[in-house]
């Protein structure tokens, strides 16, 4: 009878619109819910019996949670270098328990990125959530297994004691004085480190080993250019590679200039190599030999040395390296890599955040503390490398907002309670016309 199916229909339109108070509920609650996103009700109608031209049966209406995953929510900023946000697609992964390994965990998916280190430096998230990254190996590779989650490390920023960087370049501009006097015919390889011979003009530099101890690396030049060859100056680069407080000789080249002031590297006039390697004793217990790579300029410009009228001086010079230095501080870049840096001015890359994507995230189920898992209608994950195949970049010290609207939650409220008042006068209006029916028989 359609009275009763009306009432029924009413019924159902009581239940659908306490479901969508629910989802709004919700959603006010978490409004301020980091990476939380909102849900929103879709109804549609539900069908009893097929309408005719002279019938119609009432059926009512069922109400479904749409979860709008995919929304971007506002990327704010925080205090905190461990806080990330994902501009565009994907996931973190993160982890149930400390030890991935350990039985009765489940890794899980979410945008909540409020990390912050535990009593073991392991970042987890305001839900006890722990972030899962790719460790960089010594090489800077992370591992080969990149689509298993086995793969896949808790992040961990301590036990990071120090780091030291060894040189490994040398760059140096400068100007050899085209006025000069020539030393002339008589020098001797090695003279001028063993005192024998006074060198032109002489600069001292640190370097660093590969502990980060300082020593010094001297460049003798002396002006050697007769005759047709004028503009050729000799350079020894001296060490003391045994601390015996005697240099030693590294290399010995020679170094020629254009007319023009320019360096002449393509005549093969200039002996200079690539790179000098410094044969540390074995007395020493650092990494020998160290080999480090020299740049004095471009053939026929004048951005390294430079024979110009003028005095002799070092323009400038760039040294690599440097001493141990105590952990400092962390920083992520948007490709997710995690870097530690120190007091020594050097860094350290250690994680590489991955992001994981789906090809249908509005189906993911829904877990605790705004986390998600894989279903059979959202697809299986992918992890990808931050801004690679469509993953978002990874923001460092923010947040991402809840995607909820305050305003537009409270005009639905106001909705859904009319809808829902509305709905049970169908049932009393129904009510009463049954008993009118009824009283037709007195």
């Amino acid at each position: 009878m359609s009275l009763t199916a009306a009432m029924f229909s009413g019924v159902s339109g009581l239940a659908a619109q306490s479901m969508s108070m629910g989802m709004i509920a919700d959603n006010i609650s978490n409004s301020s819910t980091v990476g939380y996103k909102h849900t929103q009700a879709v109804f549609s109608t539900l069908v009893t019996e097929t309408t005719t031209g002279t019938s119609y049966s009432p059926g009512g209406v069922i109400v479904h949670p749409t979860q709008q995953v995919d929304k971007q929510g506002l990327i704010t900023a925080s205090t905190n270098d461990t806080h990330m946000a994902i501009a565009g697609d994907g996931f973190f992964v993160v982890h149930t328990l400390a030890d991935p390994t350990a039985s009765g965990g489940n890794y899980l998916f979410s945008r909540a990125g409020t990390f912050e280190p535990d009593d073991q430096g392991r970042l987890r998230n305001a839900a006890g959530y722990y972030l899962q990254g790719w460790e960089i190996d010594a090489a800077g590779n992370i591992p080969t297994n990149q689509s298993d989650l086995s793969a896949l490390q808790p992040v961990n920023i301590s036990g990071l004691t120090g780091n030291a960087e060894a040189t490994s370049i040398i760059s140096l501009k400068a100007n050899l004085a085209k006025s000069q006097a020539t030393f002339g015919a008589g020098y001797v390889g090695g003279n001028m480190a063993n005192g024998t011979t006074t060198p032109h003009f002489v600069r001292s530099f640190q370097v660093y080993d590969s502990v980060g101890e300082a020593h010094s690396v001297t460049f003798n030049f002396l002006k050697t250019g007769t005759g047709v060859t004028p503009n050729e100056w000799t350079l020894e680069i001296t060490a003391d590679i045994d601390n015996d407080g005697a240099e030693d000789v590294l290399s010995t080249e020679i170094v020629a200039f254009n007319t023009d002031g320019t360096m002449d590297l393509s005549s093969g006039a200039t002996t200079q190599t690539n790179a000098i390697t410094i044969p540390w004793a074995a007395t020493l217990g650092i990494d020998s030999p160290q080999a480090i790579t020299l740049n004095f300029g471009t053939d026929d410009q004048s951005d390294g040395f430079t024979h110009f009228a003028g005095n002799s001086e070092l323009v400038s010079s760039q040294i690599n390296g440097a001493l141990f230095g105590a952990f400092n501080s962390v920083f992520i870049d948007e490709e997710g890599n995690v870097i530690a840096k120190f007091d020594n001015g050097t860094s350290k890359f250690i994680y590489k955040i991955p992001v994981a994507t789906f090809p249908n995230a509005n189906q993911l189920s829904n877990k605790d503390a705004n986390a998600y898992d894989e279903s059979p209608e959202s697809g299986t994950f992918t992890l990808r490398e931050a801004t690679i195949g469509g993953a978002g970049r990874i923001i460092s010290s923010a947040t991402e907002a809840s995607t909820v609207d305050i305003a537009t939650e409270f005009t639905k409220m106001i909705v859904t309670q009319r809808s829902y008042s509305a709905a049970s006068k169908i049932i009393t209006t129904a009510d009463e016309m049954l008993e009118e029916l009824i009283r037709i028989k007195r």
